[in-house]
């Protein structure tokens, strides 16, 4: 038999016009439906990500505004420890003047203890006086000058205390008012 007349069956033979049309439309419409798949597996990662990023915002915005209500809520009450420390101290302080007839002595011994109180409160406080002894060096930090004076000791230290200053913790509430010797 003749191989002329029988139709080519082999792997290099080319493909006739409609069976090329027919594989390159079944390619095409493959990769439209692998391509499809991928769109919608994107738009559902996308809709994931966005209602989590909404999520964290909405988060974030109630973790801030939880901060700024308990900032608010601290700067308010913030000296109700110092406040309930004095009212045994205002609480002796009535008690005095409720004495009409109170001595000298009593009003001494009642002053004495009302100043035990209050100490003992700024100390609970961590309030802390600043009294420095004499010829102590002059700290501008902790003490404020209101003269300088002639003294028998070295310059630039305290000569006295007009008044006490305070500490809140390591923060300065008020210097220490002090004399301050001079040069020689």
């Amino acid at each position: 038999m003749s191989d002329k007349h029988q139709p080519s069956t082999s792997p290099s033979a080319p493909f006739s016009p409609e069976e090329t049309e027919a594989a390159m439309a079944a390619n095409t419409s493959d990769e439209m439906d692998r391509l499809n798949a991928e769109l919608a597996e994107l738009k559902a990662k996308s809709a994931d990500l966005a209602d989590q990023f909404l999520r964290a915002k909405a988060d974030t915005e109630n973790a801030r505004r939880r901060a700024e209500e308990e900032v608010s809520k601290a700067r308010k009450f913030s000296i109700e420890g110092f406040a309930e420390s004095l009212l045994a101290v205002a609480d002796s302080l009535d008690a005095a003047l409720a004495m009409p007839e109170a001595t000298a002595q009593q009003l001494r011994e009642g002053t004495d203890a009302t100043l035990r109180q209050l100490l003992a409160a700024f100390e609970r406080n961590k309030l802390l006086a600043i009294n420095p002894s004499a010829g102590t060096k002059f700290d501008p930090h902790f003490h404020q000058a209101i003269s300088v004076v002639p003294a028998a000791q070295e310059a630039n230290s305290v000569v006295m205390v007009l008044q006490k200053g305070y500490l809140i913790a390591d923060r300065v509430l008020r210097p220490a008012l002090v004399t301050v010797a001079g040069p020689q």
